[in-house]
């Protein structure tokens, strides 16, 4: 039904999230067909995992059906559950609700997650340790190629809203990826700065510039006001 080639002229980057696998069947096919049509034109694919277990009702589980996916994309994105929920691969000594996470570990999962699918070029996870509800530590990892990547943790407290705290990492990497060239550090530290700011502003749109994502990357938490 979809002209891809025509749909994706003049693109250089195709960005999808598991959610549209998981809505339906005929979701899933198109969303395959999406990304084979991508991978042919040489879009670089990215993936946000996203696995929400309440939308799986179709007939097939999410480890039956996104490795076929995940296997067309150069970039995988997820948080420090999704790899074990629908791939299997859980990080060695981890207590996801002890409200801390070690970054270390969860380089046996993107090298995991590399060997089973070798068209990854790029692996990110962010990882949230969940000291109570309105009170949370917030950083991330990157493999790429073989090489491991940590950010910084940031304390959040209190918490506005964490809704789209997700996608903005995802939004802040891409651009990273794409604006950093060849700094893969500083594209993650980008993207976890983002995502940071958007746990104080309400709603799961992030309304915030470059500039002030780069001021807190600089190390600038302090909040006061710049006139």
């Amino acid at each position: 039904m979809v002209d891809w080639k025509a749909a994706l002229d003049g693109a250089d980057w195709f960005h999808w999230t598991g959610i549209t696998p998981a809505v339906s069947q005929g979701a899933a096919e198109a969303c395959r067909e999406a990304l084979q049509a991508a991978q042919r034109i040489g879009l670089t694919v990215s993936c946000d995992m996203n696995y929400r277990a309440k939308l799986w009702k179709w007939g097939k589980a999410a480890g039956a059906v996104m490795p076929e996916l995940l296997a067309l994309c150069d970039v995988a994105i997820g948080n420090e559950e999704d790899a074990e929920k629908v791939f299997g691969v859980k990080a060695p000594d981890v207590d996801v609700t002890s409200g801390r996470l070690e970054a270390g570990s969860y380089r046996f999962v993107c090298q995991e997650l590399g060997r089973q699918f070798p068209n990854l070029k790029a692996i990110a996870i962010t990882l949230r340790g969940s000291r109570s509800a309105s009170h949370n530590t917030w950083s991330g990892v990157l493999w790429q190629q073989g090489e491991f990547y940590t950010a910084p943790t940031y304390d959040i407290i209190p918490i506005v809203d964490r809704v789209g705290g997700g996608d903005a990492f995802a939004g802040g990497l891409i651009y990273g990826l794409r604006k950093f060239t060849g700094d893969p550090c500083r594209a993650l530290c980008f993207a976890v700065a983002a995502a940071c700011l958007k746990h104080s502003i309400p709603g799961d749109f992030n309304a915030v510039c470059v500039a002030e994502v780069e001021q807190l990357m600089a190390g600038d938490a302090s909040g006061r006001v710049s006139r």
